[in-house]
């Protein structure tokens, strides 16, 4: 956790610095993410969320030992030492069980924790901010701490030896997922003082009630909403002129800084300006997943000019699944049946990610990138479906014993994921 402090303390000291989060558990996403970080000796915050994987296996089917020894899985095969990975938890908390009584949702919860602690999760983001059944979609500040300081108890209370775990506290506002298009086309709302601070008052004095104020400076996060999102068919560009009317509440809080979730698709630019208004760790997720299926779409197209048997039609297999169970997608996009369609496929919301770790997908996928075990095509055909600066830093890739259709697509990933790099300094 040492690099973690190091970067909070360095952009409390003025430095526009901050650590990117991969918010992701996508094979292709990982390879590509920790690859970067290998090439430029950083070590990878890497997270996982409660809907992912918990003691169940959430919707990846996977247990929070069974995530970590994944990551390693792929460390290993691309040579990078296990300790240059963090490993934190997402949305901790009682909401995966939200449609049951809060006491058995919490009971799970704790669970919950407990797992992910002992698996080598060291970074536990504490959210519960969300009602369980008979409750308020949103519960209040009070509740909510009182439940966050509960599963701090919990984590602490999990290993011997609990001094490297960090906690975040607090979660976006709008609440979790943000605001969508049909709430502003214009913009999205910032956080206010206000209720950063009470979401502040309200953490500490919930540990000090529980008997753990001593765990309260291992709190290093404060999830805001900074004023950027984006929605299914749109991004909401982070206004860089807008006053910094938050920094200053993190007076009398010197190891605390804020945590930024939904930056994906934002201008370059934005990072370094998030940074300098104590926004020290971004979380990315979704934009990865979707420069994956961005450039899976462009092999496909590439392959269709090749001299060679055609592979199975990754787009119309993700459509079939998507089509055949709505329920990733269903609730999160609107419009007439080609919006919709257009929407399972490109929107920025990428719901399509859900689908990529079913059987038909893998196979499809398999089924392309066998087909295009070939020598590589002429720069002219790449260059129809892939911008130049993706291609040629795909021609790097390919000394990473990787063939060229996969060094493409990590191109693609690691595009994404740099401007969160240029600002991520050791």
């Amino acid at each position: 956790m040492q690099i973690i402090d190091k970067i909070i303390k360095d952009n409390r000291n003025g430095k526009a610095v901050a650590i990117p989060s991969i918010c992701s558990a996508h094979p292709s996403v990982l390879k590509a993410s920790l690859l970067l970080a290998k090439m430029q000796n950083k070590p990878l915050l890497v997270e996982a969320t409660s809907n992912q994987v918990n003691q169940y296996g959430g919707y990846t089917g996977m247990t929070p030992v069974d995530f970590i020894e994944f990551v390693y899985d792929i460390c290993d095969d691309i040579g990078l030492a296990h300790d240059m990975v963090i490993f934190g938890g997402d949305h901790l908390g009682p909401q995966a069980w939200r449609a049951e009584p809060a006491e058995i949702a919490m009971e799970k919860a704790i669970i919950l924790v407990t797992d992910y602690v002992q698996a080598g999760f060291r970074k536990i983001h504490l959210d519960c901010s969300e009602g369980c059944k008979g409750e308020p979609a949103q519960v209040g500040d009070d509740l909510a701490a009182s439940r966050a300081a509960v599963l701090a108890k919990a984590c602490e209370n999990a290993i011997s030896d609990p001094e490297n775990l960090r906690y975040i506290v607090g979660t976006e506002v709008p609440p979790p997922g943000g605001a969508r298009a049909e709430d502003d086309e214009m913009s999205v709302v910032p956080t206010l003082p206000e209720h950063a601070k009470i979401t502040i008052v309200k953490h500490q004095q919930a540990f000090e009630a529980l008997g753990i104020a001593q765990v309260w400076p291992k709190t290093i996060g404060l999830v805001l909403q900074p004023g950027l999102e984006f929605a299914p068919d749109h991004i909401f560009p982070f206004d860089m002129a807008q006053p910094n009317q938050l920094s200053a509440i993190l007076a009398g809080h010197n190891g605390l800084c804020f945590e930024a979730h939904s930056t994906d698709y934002q201008n370059s630019a934005v990072y370094a300006d998030i940074a300098k208004r104590n926004f020290a760790i971004h979380k990315v997720g979704p934009a990865l997943t979707f420069a994956y299926r961005k450039a899976i779409y462009g092999l496909v197209a590439v392959e269709n000019w090749l001299d060679t048997k055609p592979s199975q039609q990754v787009p119309e297999v993700m459509e079939t699944l998507m089509l055949e169970n709505s329920q990733y997608w269903l609730n999160h996009y609107q419009g007439d049946e080609q919006n919709l369609k257009a929407l399972r496929h490109f929107g920025y919301a990428d719901r399509i990610r859900y689908y990529w770790t079913q059987d038909a997908a893998k196979s499809s996928v398999i089924s392309l990138m066998k087909n295009l075990d070939c020598p590589k095509p002429v720069a002219s055909l790449l260059g129809q479906y892939f911008p130049a600066d993706i291609v040629s830093l795909a021609s790097g890739l390919e000394n990473e014993d990787v063939s060229w259709a996969e060094a493409l697509i990590i191109a693609e990933i690691q595009h994404a994921l740099m401007p969160y790099f240029e600002v991520y300094s050791v």
